[in-house]
Order: structure tokens, then sequence, then C-alpha cells
């Protein structure tokens, strides 16, 4: 019988109560997302949705929650096991393939994980979750597992998942950093996607771990023990490096950034709910979306 009481005394009885009764979607279950969902089942989280396609194999356990006993078996299956064996009270609804196939997971969340890498299934994510107006929690792990960035997206509060991506992933200025200070990245490939190389999982569990605490504390919004951050976005530094342009960051040292909502965003921007109130035009499809931030990029880089 697992017990809870530490738990309960540092959050309260009510509040873990609350969390026993949260559901939580976690899309990809890898080296960081089956981190985040044991960390939140062993904080008290009641039900999960996991969604990954992959299998375990074998140069997965040095990065992994799971070892070795559990190579060839899905993922997404293996977590759910884990999860039980930490909370028994937990339920799981697993999901053996790509989330483009199981859209309808995300109905009745309370809030979505998302611990994929690829940058389509996130922008698929997050025009699925502005429709259902559920809040997501994005992490991103940097080459070599220097650092790494976590964000708090709530629909139409601030930023959606596209114009934060097209902020930070591209390294502009951001108008609330003093001195219009730039993030610098070196690691970003030619689709803005991070081309990360493998890095060691403690340092991606230091992401990880972040993710699932902002998780955490977002499904106990409006409570006791809730948490107001300084921003919607913390950047991690794992080793010293460079995250505001002239300015190092040490290591174990983090900083916290807002990323605003782009009103011309084409996902979330004004013009576009309005024409959608309006019955003008469809929303834009995920290739229109992915096309322009190509020719944004393209034509960035020639300016530069």
């Amino acid at each position: 019988m697992v017990n809870f009481d530490r738990v309960e005394r540092l959050l309260g009885s009510h509040n873990l109560e609350r969390l026993q009764q949260k559901r939580v979607g976690i899309v990809g279950l890898g080296s960081g997302g089956g981190f985040v969902a044991l960390s939140l089942a062993m904080s008290g989280v009641g039900h999960f949705t996991l969604v990954d396609s992959d299998v375990l194999e074998a140069n997965n356990i040095v990065r992994h929650v799971a070892d070795s006993r559990y190579i060839g078996q899905a993922k997404a299956e293996v977590v759910a096991e884990l999860i039980h064996q930490r909370n028994p009270a937990a339920t799981t609804e697993v999901r053996v393939g790509r989330i483009e196939d199981h859209l309808d997971i995300l109905d009745g969340l309370d809030i979505l994980v998302s611990g994929v890498d690829g940058e389509g299934p996130k922008y698929i994510l997050n025009q699925e979750c502005l429709k259902r107006n559920l809040p997501a929690v994005y992490a991103g792990v940097y080459e070599r597992g220097e650092g790494g960035d976590v964000v708090v997206i709530r629909p139409y509060q601030g930023p959606c998942y596209a114009c934060w991506a097209a902020e930070l992933r591209e390294g502009l200025a951001l108008s609330n950093i003093d001195n219009a200070q730039e993030l610098d990245y070196g690691m970003i490939g030619p689709d803005g996607t991070l081309e990360a190389e493998p890095g060691l999982w403690l340092h991606v569990v230091r992401v990880a771990s972040a993710q699932a605490d902002l998780t955490l504390n977002e499904l106990l919004h409006q409570t006791d023990v809730y948490k107001t951050m300084p921003a919607n976005t913390v950047i991690l530094a794992n080793t010293a490096m460079e995250i505001l342009t002239g300015q190092m960051s040490q290591p174990y040292t983090a900083v916290w950034v807002n990323i605003a909502r782009d009103p011309h965003c084409l996902v979330c921007g004004d013009d576009l709910q309005n024409n959608l109130a309006g019955d003008q035009q469809e929303q834009v499809s995920l290739d229109d979306l992915m096309n322009s931030v190509s020719i944004e990029m393209r034509e960035d880089k020639e300016e530069k």
C-alpha cells in the first residue's frame, strides 16, 4: 500500500484529493516524458493518458525511467506499468501510436504535457489545445544537454506554441528584457527544430523536473499552495552557456522570460479570431503555418 502521507503533509489533504481527480495527458514517453509521468504519479496525480508510438530499445535504457526488463515493449505501456507500481490507485489510458491518430485523447484532460521532439507534432498539439482551451506545458533540451527550456501555454492568456516558438527559437530580441538583449542559441536547425545531440539523462531530467513541477503547479491553480511564477518561460543552464547575448549564465542557473502573444500569429492572432467569429475563413492549416514559418526564417537569415 503506497502511503502519500508526506505529500499530504506538504500540500494538504484537500489539495491531494484535488490531484487525485486530475487528468493529465502526456504525449511522448521518452527520457523526459517518462520522468514527468512518474514524477506526477508520485506527487498524487490520479489519472493519466499516455501516447507514444515507439518501443523501448536497448540504447534507450541509459536515458529512461525503464530498465532492461522492458526492452521491446511499447514505451507508453511500460510507463503505465511503472505508474501503477508507484501509485496503484492511478488510472492510465494507453494509446500506442502517433498523436495525429489519437487526438480524441485531449478531450476531458485538465492539462497536456508535451514530451515530443519534432516541431510538427507540437504545432498539431498547439492547434488542438487552442480548440479545447486546454493548457499545455512544453519542454525542449538543448545540444548535449547543455540546458533547456520549459513554457506554460494558457490558451489566449499569452502566446500559443506557434508564436512562442517563432520568438524564442529564433532568438529575437525580447521587449521585457533590459537593453533588448537577445536569446542566443547555436543549435536551431533550418526548420526551427532543436538539433540536440544526446546528453546525459541527468541533464535531461533537470529540464523534465522543471516541466513536471510547473505542470503540478498548474494543476493546483487557485489553491493555497499555488505559486505565481515570474514569467511564462524558464530557460535552464546545465553548463555555463550564453542564454542572453553578452551574458554568460553559470551552471545550474536559470533565466525567466515572458514571451508575449503575437496578435498577428497565424494560429491565435486577433485577425484570425475575428475572421473565424464572422465565418469569413477557416483556420489556417498546419502546412500553411509551417510554410510561413520557413519563409520568415529564410528572410530573417538573409537580412542577417
